[in-house]
Formats: structure tokens, sequence, C-alpha cells
């Protein structure tokens, strides 16, 4: 998480992912240990959540897998689904929340659901392009949310919400609902849904599953380091670099999702 020095009072200050919410590293620290990830990965340390849960690891799973039941009871009924995701921290002034914002409302238009994180940024601008482009009393815009040391509401432009306690749910959620991913410029939590959507790609757990970076300025610099050190080193094929799309171009990130999805959950389905 990027981190600066607060100049009045010299602490380290630290950015919460998936939030706009910058506080200082220590408080940070402590607010992180009463959530139900930090429980769950750091069995030997005690937290506030031992007092009102189980310290047994066994049991913790009942709540994992009732997580899984809730989200995949909502999600089911959701229908073909395009992920989008992207900073917290860009505003609305940002020319690439303005694209987000475009993108989505294009995409729901022509029939998918939007599906993002459900914070501020870039997640609510898309969560905003799929609310503009709402019939009727369809619900077309899902965020779901995660708990973070500070508490980070939902965004007032989905029509569906959900609060995960553990980060490994809600990445499944993204993956198993959606059809494709479409990520603007972020952070590490974008950067971490990228790679794992192309670890899936490359490895064929999830095909017919497009991959869209939006913003050549942002992105171009990963995208030649790629060639320059992966593949030279061999860590990677060439045709690795080929399972993601690159463009700036809010047409062609519709276009090219509707080409690459045509064997799977589609809009098509709807009709």
């Amino acid at each position: 998480m990027p981190q600066e020095k607060n100049p009045e009072s010299g602490q380290d200050l630290q950015a919460m992912p998936n939030s706009a919410i910058v506080a200082p590293k220590s408080q940070v620290k402590e607010a992180a240990k009463r959530t139900d990830d930090f429980a769950l990965l750091n069995p030997g340390k005690p937290t506030a959540l031992q007092e009102h849960f189980t310290e047994s690891d066994t049991w913790r799973v009942l709540r994992i897998q009732s997580e899984f039941v809730q989200s995949f009871e909502l999600m089911s009924k959701v229908g073909p689904s395009v992920a989008i995701f992207g900073s917290a921290r860009l505003p609305e002034t940002s020319p690439y929340y303005a694209s987000a914002r475009e993108v989505a409302r294009r995409l729901s238009k022509s029939g998918w659901a939007i599906i993002t994180g459900g914070g501020p940024g870039i997640m609510e601008a898309a969560n905003r392009g799929a609310r503009d482009a709402r019939q009727k009393h369809e619900k077309m815009s899902i965020g779901l949310n995660i708990e973070l040391p500070f508490e980070q509401g939902m965004n007032p432009y989905c029509d569906i919400g959900f609060n995960f306690r553990y980060f490994f749910c809600r990445k499944v959620n993204f993956v198993k609902y959606a059809s494709a991913f479409v990520i603007f410029p972020g952070g590490f939590g974008t950067l971490d849904e990228f790679f794992e959507a192309i670890t899936l790609v490359q490895t064929h757990k999830i095909q017919d599953f497009p991959v869209v970076l939006f913003g050549s300025d942002y992105w171009k610099g990963l995208i030649d380091w790629m060639r320059a050190t992966l593949v030279s080193h061999g860590t990677i094929l060439p045709a690795d670099v080929d399972l993601m799309h690159l463009t700036d171009d809010t047409n062609e990130v519709v276009d090219y999702v509707f080409e690459h999805t045509r064997t799977v959950r589609h809009p098509e389905e709807r009709h």
C-alpha cells in the first residue's frame, strides 16, 4: 500500500486498498487486527475477534462457508456480467473515471451487468455507468465490498451489494460470475486481480475469458517489462503477453468483450 509522511506529525501514512482513506500506519495496523482476514491468517496472535468468535480454524470454516453460500446465492441470479477494476483513489475529474463510466454504460446498455469492488474512484465510475444505462427496475450494478481496517461504505450507485469478510471469497465471486475483466489504472489491489485472472487464463482454469487493460500510458511500461524481462528470462512465453488486450478506446473495449465471450455467459442469454 502506498505510504507517505504527514508533514505536520512526521508519522508514516498508509493508503488503504479499495478505499480512498489514508491514515497513520500505526492506526492501520491496529485496526487491521479487528478484521476477520487478520484472525484467519494470524492464528497465533490474539485479536478482538476471538472474544466473540471461536479461536478454532475448524469452526471458522463455517463462517467462510456461509459467506460462499450467501454470495453464490446472490450472484447466481445476476446473469452475464463484466467485472471492472481500478483505483479507489482516482477522482471524478480523472479522465479514467469518465472512461470507466462510459465503458460500463455501454456494456450495461448492451445487456451486461457490471461488477466492481463497490468502493470509490474507478469502482464508483463503473457502477455509475451501469446505473446510467438501467432501464425500469433492472439491477445491473453490483458492488462486492470488503471489510477493511477502517469502514469503507458502498458507493451510492450499486443496485446490489455484498460485504465480504474474506478477500479470497470475494475474489472467487469476481472470477466465477464475470465473463470478462476490464482493468483500469490502479494499485496493488488492481494488479492482484489482473495477475490472478491472467494466471487462470494461462493455465486454462478459465477459458474464453478476455482481460482488457485500459490506458496504454499507464500499462505500457508493465507490458514492456514483461517482454524485456519475463520473456527474455524464459519465465513466460512470448505468446503469454498476448493473453491481455491493451486499448485506449472505450468502443474497442465493448467490441472486444463481445467478440471474445461468444461461447460463455453472454447477454444474448437474456433474450
